[in-house]
């Protein structure tokens, strides 16, 4: 996927920053709420460029984990005090536990029922007795809504403009696919297009349960302000 890799420097204009501290707040709130006592350290799987780390950061100590060098590079940029690791959240082992476990919608790369399955026993195994994991799927199979957005920023002399449209052409598989147009103007003027195509996975909400209970959570849903189901998964104590 070229937005995590070759594009990965462009994130900032992509997906900036700014746009994250109302929910990242919220996410904290929700970690906050559901482990007592409240959580003091954090990890995040699929932490991308850390525009969530940055906001939670100042709440918690946060362990980044990435399977892009580059988005880690971002990050690393962004949030130089944060530990961070390059792994895949389906077999990351960080060798120590936490209070909990946080996957935001990098979560939506896990594509078939295995997948999803070794990424919450990731987060299971990360987990102190007691702690809390909070999966932030963009989308369960029952709220799918095929759509398009567009979006971008400008800075430092440069700037971004891209079209998202998705759609599932086949409701009966556990998948559906997301292709970008972006645009990228340089410091120069000159103006390049790039296509890029993500294949997402989408599950029915009683997966997600069964899938959670079998790694030993004890789980529940939250709809949140921006309409997405989301899970929020005790490890018992």
């Amino acid at each position: 996927m070229k937005l995590y890799d070759e594009l990965a420097e462009w994130w900032p204009l992509f997906s900036a920053p700014a746009d994250y501290a109302e929910e990242a707040a919220f996410f904290a709130q929700v970690l906050t709420d559901a482990c007592k006592p409240a959580p003091r350290t954090v990890l995040e799987l699929g932490s991308g460029g850390g525009n969530n780390a940055l906001y939670l950061k100042s709440k918690f100590e946060m362990t980044l984990v990435d399977l892009s060098p580059q988005m880690l590079a971002v990050s690393r940029a962004l949030n130089p005090e944060c530990e961070h690791r390059e792994g895949d959240m389906r077999s990351a082992n960080i060798g120590r536990r936490f209070d909990a476990v946080f996957v935001h919608d990098a979560i939506a790369y896990m594509t078939t029922t295995a997948d999803l399955d070794a990424a919450i026993r990731t987060a299971y195994r990360h987990c102190r007795a007691g702690g809390v994991a909070l999966f932030v799927p963009d989308c369960v199979q029952e709220t799918f809504v095929a759509e398009s957005r567009h979006g971008g920023h400008d800075g430092d002399g440069r700037s971004l403009r891209y079209l998202m449209w998705t759609v599932d052409p086949d409701p009966a598989d556990t998948t559906y696919r997301t292709d970008f147009a972006i645009l990228l103007r340089d410091h120069r003027g000159d103006l390049r297009v790039v296509h890029d195509s993500h294949i997402e996975g989408v599950f029915p909400r009683a997966e997600w349960m069964r899938l959670l209970g079998g790694a030993g959570f004890e789980a529940n849903t939250l709809t949140d302000k921006w309409g997405r189901e989301i899970f929020v998964a005790k490890r018992p104590g």
